[in-house]
């Protein structure tokens, strides 16, 4: 990697680009897996979506706006539950959640996971059965877990010991018996970015196997007996290709279980594995389809349990990213151009890391296409980037798009389903954008565009 006197982040690879992207034979293809499903081009070049063009979803909703393919969503909502028939599915509600999506996943008959007192006010608003949510989070307050009491909150995924002590005060005041998963920190370092991996030692999730801390916690609350201990839980990260981290985990918890049973005489009854299955955002990303998951899941979980002589447990799992991230994508307007002699063309939008934080936060990679017309200009190796008043304001870090690519144009990054709106903010009090949900050639809106007057409406100075 050469090195460049303004720094790293001028010098990976220039007007080159990394190593794995090619120059495409043809600069407007598009690669299938990189779309929702309903995704095409029209007879002008322009992207077509669940039968709508993307020039009319601008004009009529504005720039930048997310994309979302109902039908598409839907239907990796039933690729999993045909995969997984007898497990229990929960969404994890962190990647996207709105009152829309919550009804279309309790409509497909999957489960829901939430982390905080404000995705649990959305789960609820959207008609997810109580029954049906587990409660995540490493420091859930005393309100949160007393809500998730009251509204009988099917699964509490407990975290450490002062969480036990706090819900089992809350619980013997309340005379109910909330079920209950004990988080376990493995010691799996999955192949991922840092900040993505919560399986290893250091970090803030979950009882660490290390030091016997985990046994500790199960026996604390069998002895107690005020909190159902239904099962173990175990998450090593997100965005992960290769099953060999689960079968690590497997192996690990499920000992953990034998040493319970061994200690106390009791099998617990459940295990949940956790998510992070990866999806594709370029074209290096090859993922795993919810059958191949589902057979090698199976495996791992049979043969621990076979080693361990422990009966099978009901297992449930935790897809987020791999049923909303590919589902949609991200519409911007192209504002300005400018190349940079001898290094890059730089492709300014009117959105950037306000509405996608991940290439910034995670050192994340997107794909992106020229999506109002079609091109018969050569491609050009282009840097993507947003509106924000940082360096580091970057939406795609290369692609090809055409030579001819000029203000006014539409551009499309797809794969921004998943941790795109969650974790949007108003940088530079930029307005968040709003989602448009389309399905058989109608769209409407689940989530307004902010405003200004938003903006200025919680500024109480």
């Amino acid at each position: 990697m050469r090195a460049h006197e303004a720094g790293a982040l001028h010098g990976d690879l220039g007007n080159r680009g990394p190593a794995w992207l090619r120059t495409p034979a043809d600069v407007n293809a598009l690669t299938p897996q990189l779309w929702p499903r309903n995704t095409t081009r029209g007879d002008a070049g322009a992207l077509v979506v669940a039968g709508l063009d993307v020039r009319d979803l601008a004009a009529e909703f504005g720039t930048p706006v997310y994309v979302l393919d109902e039908n598409d969503l839907r239907s990796r909502c039933r690729d999993f539950r045909a995969a997984f028939p007898t497990e229990d599915i929960y969404y994890a509600g962190k990647a996207f959640l709105c009152r829309a999506v919550v009804r279309m996943i309790a409509e497909e008959g999957l489960f829901l996971d939430v982390c905080s007192g404000g995705e649990l006010a959305v789960a609820l608003a959207g008609g997810m059965p109580p029954e049906r949510i587990g409660f995540h989070g490493n420091n859930k307050s005393v309100a949160e877990l007393g809500r998730a009491l009251d509204v009988g909150v099917g699964r509490i995924i407990v975290d450490s010991f002062t969480e036990i002590d706090r819900l089992t005060a809350l619980a013997r005041e309340r005379g109910v018996r909330p079920r209950v998963l004990l988080r376990v920190t493995v010691g799996v370092e999955a192949h991922t970015h840092e900040f993505i991996a919560t399986a290893h030692e250091d970090q803030k999730f979950g009882f660490s196997l290390a030091g016997g801390v985990a046994i500790a916690a199960a026996l604390r609350i069998l002895d107690e007996d005020v909190l159902e201990l239904r099962g173990l839980h175990s998450h090593i990260g997100s965005q992960i290709f290769d099953t060999s981290g689960f079968e690590v985990s497997a192996r690990r918890v499920l000992a953990l279980q034998a040493q319970i049973r061994d200690a106390r005489g009791v099998e617990l009854p459940e295990l949940d594995l956790g998510g992070g299955f990866g999806i594709a955002y370029t074209t290096q990303d090859d993922p795993s389809t919810p059958h191949d998951l589902a057979k090698r899941l199976r495996k791992i979980v049979d043969s621990e349990c076979a080693a361990e002589r422990l009966a099978v447990p009901q297992l449930s799992i935790e897809p987020g990213r791999a049923i909303v991230g590919p589902a949609v994508f991200t519409l911007y307007q192209v504002g300005t151009i400018k190349d940079v002699d001898g290094i890059r063309t730089y492709v300014s939008v009117d959105g950037g890391m306000s509405d996608n934080i991940r290439t910034a936060l995670y050192d994340a990679s997107y794909s992106a296409t020229l999506a109002s017309r079609a091109s018969v200009a050569e491609p050009m190796l282009a840097r993507v980037v947003g509106k924000h008043c940082e360096s580091g304001d970057i939406v795609v870090k290369d692609e090809f798009l055409p030579a001819d690519v000029q203000p006014g144009d539409l551009v499309a990054v797809p794969g921004t389903g998943a941790y795109c709106r969650s974790m949007a903010s108003n940088y530079n009090h930029v307005p968040r954008p709003p989602v448009v949900a389309v399905s058989n050639g109608q769209a409407r809106l689940i989530v307004r565009r902010e405003t200004e007057e938003d903006l200025l409406a919680l500024d109480v100075g």
